[in-house]
């Protein structure tokens, strides 16, 4: 996890009470002490604010390397550093609170019970749960999880030399490099039996949920720059050309290439939205196919408890797949048609 913040490790211990004219209501002119009132709140989010960079942030502004200090760091903190951290939290928040909601759809309660209830446990119990989920739990809970199993030893038992050979098949050929990965990994040298239960258990899926979250994001947080560019770029190129058919003379000329500049600048925009949202219409076609094949191939070892559990997920993951594709073909359209409309603008415009 990301922190632009070190983390000091350990509870804080309490530190924060109120002064007494806070506490009796009583603050007058004469009393109150801004930058004492300062420390003492500074002192207080340090103890008890439940987010943990918000916490580290106030007692970095506490502990600097001289005593001296403490009053202008307090100060840059409240006005600054404070407003930061809580804005990192909060995307920290959002961002485990997604991971635990992908671990919670993938790591199904019948296949890894811990894990499972761990993360149930983390959403319904707000950020520092999550964030201990994240940093921590996760881990601890897949290890008692690969601890009943070694213990029962059934999964491993129905491994069979085809599942392996299939493993290694997604290894070198899955569509999705998060797949690839794992694959890879539950195939390494040192792997024994149970990274391959593993890998059928959750593995594999949590790795091809990985793949779709990011091939999502991935285009709509580039297709949200290229729109907010269009929006300006494409009416100012088309009344552009609009002045430059109207003009006369010498004038004509340079509106023509005012024109012409204006429309290269819709497709410099356009062309790589164009590629990017074709090419994932295409890895969403392979994604598709290829999930649909696994669903096959869970139906014919419906008897194999290893290939059971990435069963319940294969055929729904094919959907997912088939309505990425089915999106960004679409985007492809709508981008390809802007890029087409650009090209023609420019060739109108030639000299």
């Amino acid at each position: 996890m990301m922190a632009a913040l070190m983390l000091v490790p350990g509870v804080l211990a309490p530190v924060w009470a109120p002064s007494p004219a806070w506490a009796s209501g009583t603050v007058s002119a004469q009393s109150f002490d801004q930058a004492a009132e300062d420390l003492i709140y500074v002192r207080y989010l340090a103890g008890y604010d439940p987010r943990a960079l918000v916490r580290t942030a106030a007692w970095n502004a506490l502990a600097p390397a001289k005593p001296e200090q403490v009053p202008a760091l307090v100060a840059r903190f409240l006005s600054s550093g404070l407003p930061y951290a809580v804005g990192r939290a909060e995307q920290l928040a959002a961002r485990n609170a997604d991971f635990a909601r992908r671990v919670l759809a993938t790591h199904t309660a019948e296949y890894a019970p811990e894990v499972h209830a761990a993360a149930q446990f983390a959403l319904a119990n707000g950020t520092s749960a999550l964030e201990a989920f994240a940093r921590t739990g996760y881990a601890a809970a897949m290890q008692r999880d690969r601890t009943a199993r070694e213990a029962a030893g059934e999964q491993a038992a129905a491994l069979l030399q085809s599942d392996r050979e299939y493993v290694a098949h997604l290894r070198d050929h899955d569509p999705g490099p998060q797949v690839r990965a794992a694959a890879g990994l539950a195939l390494r040298a040192e792997a024994t039996d149970a990274d391959l239960v593993e890998f059928y258990a959750y593995d594999w899926a949590a790795a091809a949920a990985v793949d779709l979250t990011t091939l999502k994001t991935q285009c709509i947080n580039g297709d949200m720059k290229w729109r907010a560019a269009v929006k300006t770029l494409l009416p100012a190129a088309i009344a552009a050309q609009e002045a430059a058919n109207k003009a006369e003379g010498e004038a004509k000329a340079l509106a023509k290439e005012q024109a012409l500049r204006a429309w290269k600048k819709v497709t410099a925009e356009a062309s790589p939205a164009k590629s990017t949202w074709e090419s994932a219409a295409e890895v969403a076609h392979l994604q598709a196919e290829n999930w649909a094949a696994v669903a096959q191939a869970a139906a014919e070892s419906a008897d194999n408890p290893n290939w059971e559990s990435i069963g319940n997920s294969a055929q729904a993951n094919a959907q997912q797949w088939a309505t990425e594709q089915t999106n960004a073909a679409g985007q492809a359209a709508y981008w390809t048609n802007l890029y087409e409309q650009a090209l023609a603008g420019e060739l109108a415009m030639q000299p």
